[in-house]
């Protein structure tokens, strides 16, 4: 579980910086933004996969697809989910629509835990308890302070719960099952490359792409490795890390947080810090289980 939860904590970061990297890309539209993600994130996922000995899985799915249609074609809606994500989660920001799909991002922790009790029978610890406890005060006056909920922010939360639900019940909660969803993603990809061109493909532009693959495939990469070795509720609750981050590039970015919303990221943030003193736990356990 500790290998679980160092990933998941790595891809929140990485996506944290992500975030930020909206601020290189106002020259592309979200299609493009998407696209040019897709394309320059495949490679670079094969070549982790390579290094984590993951390629056997992509093997393995190929298979899977070769004998049954119904199993292709629940491996492309998967990719087409997906697609979907990878597009609002940069058009947000380019939009300035980032608050509603971070509050997406909010919410999906409750319902995957939600999920992971009702349809995988998961009971959750003292600790995440609590942190349930606390994420919904906080996400529970953000729905207040807003007052309704924008497709936005239901898209995050219920299209990437079925996307992790759907992965798990077909066997494809693996970095190589990610791999065939980019796979698939690629010519959507190649269309909205070619059909809306960039004017100038400069040096500048190339290593900025480079980067963004780069990131991206670490990222997924960890968070879809991250999926695979944790219990559902533990993930979703882990998955706090990510809008929390996001709240900090804002930040960064220059957007202030207001007094009125500090009752939703103080209860929030402390539901974190639950998961990382349970975390640390674990870890201090492990080590006297060893000696």
């Amino acid at each position: 579980m500790l290998r679980g939860i160092i990933f998941s904590v790595v891809a929140s970061m990485i996506f944290g910086i992500l975030y930020l990297y909206s601020q290189l890309l106002h020259d592309l539209n979200s299609f493009q933004v998407m696209a040019w993600r897709v394309f320059m994130t495949l490679p670079f996922v094969l070549l982790f996969a390579y290094f984590i000995d993951e390629l056997v899985n992509i093997k393995i799915i190929w298979q899977r697809m070769r004998g049954d249609i119904r199993f292709s074609a629940l491996v492309f809606i998967s990719a087409m989910l997906c697609m979907v994500q990878l597009w609002l989660f940069m058009w947000g920001p380019l939009q300035g629509r980032g608050l509603q799909v971070s509050l997406g991002y909010f919410l999906l922790p409750l319902v995957m835990v939600l999920i992971g009790h009702v349809f995988f029978h998961e009971k959750l610890s003292k600790f995440q308890i609590f942190a349930v406890f606390f994420a919904v005060v906080g996400v529970t006056h953000e729905i207040w302070r807003v007052g309704q909920i924008a497709w936005e922010t239901a898209l995050v939360a219920v299209g990437y719960s079925a996307y992790f639900v759907l992965r798990k019940r077909i066997g494809t909660n693996s970095l190589g099952g990610f791999c065939w969803d980019l796979i698939f993603m690629t010519p959507f990809a190649l269309y909205f490359i070619v059909s809306t061109p960039v004017s100038v493909i400069s040096i500048s532009f190339s290593a900025v792409m480079i980067g963004f693959g780069a990131l991206s495939a670490l990222g997924l990469g960890c968070y879809l490795l991250a999926s695979r070795f944790l219990p559902f509720s533990l993930f979703g609750l882990l998955s706090y890390i990510e809008p929390v981050l996001l709240a900090l590039a804002a930040v960064m970015i220059g957007e202030k947080i207001k007094t009125e919303e500090l009752w939703t990221y103080l209860p929030i943030w402390f539901a974190v810090f639950l998961l990382a003193v349970e975390g640390l736990l674990h870890f201090i356990r492990m080590k006297k289980s060893r000696v």
